[in-house]
């Protein structure tokens, strides 16, 4: 999975952006349904103060314009993506954070 937003961030910084209301948040497209998987849904790092309906809103329409190819299941994905628009995307804080932790990541300043 590939996460936006920890560009040059240590685990330290990660893990204090965290306490401070940080979180991971995913949002799920249709690619990812359509093709079973193979395309991995990208991982926002959301900072504490920031917001996250710019995010929300490309899912939203990327959705929009790909379940209108695919007529008999449009409805439920756009549903879907409807419903982790408003909820503000799926949670995956405790996810990353014990992936990070397994993998310690070396992040180098260029």
């Amino acid at each position: 999975m590939k996460t936006n937003n920890i560009e040059g961030l240590t685990m330290f910084e990660i893990n204090v952006l965290i306490q401070q209301g940080g979180k991971f948040i995913m949002f799920p497209f249709i690619i990812s349904e359509m093709v079973k998987r193979i395309k991995e849904p990208n991982i926002y790092f959301i900072r504490p103060n920031e917001g996250t309906f710019k995010y929300a809103l490309k899912h939203f329409f990327l959705n929009l314009s790909l379940s209108l190819r695919i007529f008999p299941f449009a409805p439920i994905y756009i549903a879907k993506s409807l419903f982790y628009l408003m909820k503000g995307g799926k949670d995956y804080t405790d996810t990353i954070l014990k992936d990070l932790d397994t993998n310690r990541p070396v992040y180098t300043h260029n």
